[in-house]
């Protein structure tokens, strides 16, 4: 199932936390939306993929509640689709108990599973305790240190043993988000996004030559950079 991300830009969160509901149940849809906006959560619904992948091209939440059988299709293969091009907590809420199912939905890059029927109140602990967590860890990140490559996110610098790696804001956000995601293959929709703050529209000659510009300045010390055809991009070390 093609989920058209793109149609709008993903926007920077305010402080008020945003979650996306994608549940086709109605009644259960509304109680869960209610009980989390009582706890002071903005929420998105939608009652199939497909409207769910249109909310999630216009925002990014912080986490998605994520039914498995729906309407057009199933969560888990969703999931899979999505996870490259957003970093929100996915938690599947569903009725399926299989233990098989639980294993792929996690392998698929889910975060967490809770079987139908749940108490409300266990659905909150559980996203509350998300919200701790990153809040934790966005005040504790304040520079990152992978060998002799340092970033200094306060400061928006780079350095390598050291030397500064005069970086422009643009070429750091690029190179930060990149590392902190070691590893991961993300797209090239999902960096000119996150970096640029838009959408990616036809040409990528501007996300590719901060790419190569930031290629010159990490490759010599044993920091790569690697272009994976027709996925996007990774960091890794030599």
């Amino acid at each position: 199932m093609g989920v058209p991300y793109g149609q709008g830009g993903l926007c920077d969160l305010s402080d008020k936390k945003l979650v996306l509901l994608i549940e086709d149940n109605e009644k259960l849809n509304i109680a869960n939306s209610r009980a989390l906006a009582l706890r002071g959560y903005e929420v998105l619904t939608a009652s199939t993929l497909a409207k769910g992948g249109l909310q999630l091209a216009k925002r990014e939440p912080d986490v998605i509640l994520l039914d498995i059988e729906l309407p057009d299709g199933d969560g888990i293969s969703f999931c899979n689709e999505i996870r490259s091009i957003t970093t929100a907590h996915i938690l599947f809420l569903t009725a399926n108990a299989k233990h098989e199912s639980m294993v792929q939905a996690l392998q698929y890059g889910g975060d967490d599973y809770i079987t139908k029927p749940f108490h409300p109140e266990e659905l909150i602990a559980r996203i509350d305790a998300v919200m701790r967590r990153r809040k934790m860890d966005k005040t504790n990140a304040k520079t990152i240190i992978k060998g002799a490559l340092t970033l200094d996110i306060m400061a928006t610098q780079g350095f390598i043993a050291g030397n500064d790696l005069t970086l422009t804001p643009k070429e750091f956000s690029l190179l930060l988000l990149l590392v902190q995601n070691e590893g991961k293959i993300l797209s090239a929709e999902y960096i000119y996004a996150k970096v640029w703050k838009a959408p990616l529209v036809g040409d990528k000659n501007s996300m590719q030559a901060i790419i190569s510009k930031v290629r010159q300045k990490i490759e010599y010390s044993g920091y790569y950079i690697d272009s994976i055809r027709g996925q996007g991009y990774t960091f890794r070390l030599k």
